[in-house]
């Protein structure tokens, strides 16, 4: 077995964890499971009242990160000015695809998927499974924004929606 080496993440401090958005280290922890001691970063995710336990030593294998860097929520942002690519491909090819983006927790992935779903007024309406993957993909990348700006959600989602309203006009 190798050992990853010990990723340096702090109490208070936000992180993203890739099936479940950002969330907040509370503590770290030792706790004994099946006789052996294990050091767990203990997160807690607000918005979805759960706390998610990870191994110390897990967490950059299972993908968890610090928060982006405020250039990269920039180019974030611009992507979601781009046109929408929309591939030929079956609806449940594609939705597959959307679903992996949105878990990869890669903010760049994540906008891109914002910006494919979007919908003008003038627009067909979305699908229910649309809709779902949506705002699966616009909560994340909101949460992301709003904790790196330092702004609440909602300060963030207005600043989404003004790129998204912008890339319509």
């Amino acid at each position: 077995m190798t050992k990853s080496k010990k990723p340096d993440f702090r109490p208070n401090e936000f992180v993203v964890y890739p099936a479940h958005g950002v969330g907040r280290i509370i503590s770290i922890e030792e706790q004994e499971i099946a006789g052996f001691v294990l050091e767990l970063f203990v997160i807690s995710f607000e918005k979805d009242k759960m706390t998610l336990r990870v191994p110390t030593h897990k967490a950059t294998d299972v993908g968890m990160r610090s928060l982006s860097s405020p250039d990269l929520v920039t180019k974030a942002l611009d992507t979601l000015k781009g046109k929408a690519r929309v591939k030929r491909a079956m609806w449940s090819r594609r939705a597959q695809e959307y679903e992996q983006k949105i878990n990869s927790g890669d903010l760049m992935a994540i906008a891109e998927v914002v910006r494919d779903l979007h919908r003008c007024d003038d627009q067909r309406e979305q699908s229910y499974s649309e809709r779902q993957l949506y705002e699966a993909a616009l909560e994340r990348l909101t949460r992301e924004v709003a904790a790196v700006s330092g702004v609440d959600e909602a300060g963030a989602q207005k600043k989404v929606g003004d790129v998204l309203i912008s890339r319509a006009a």
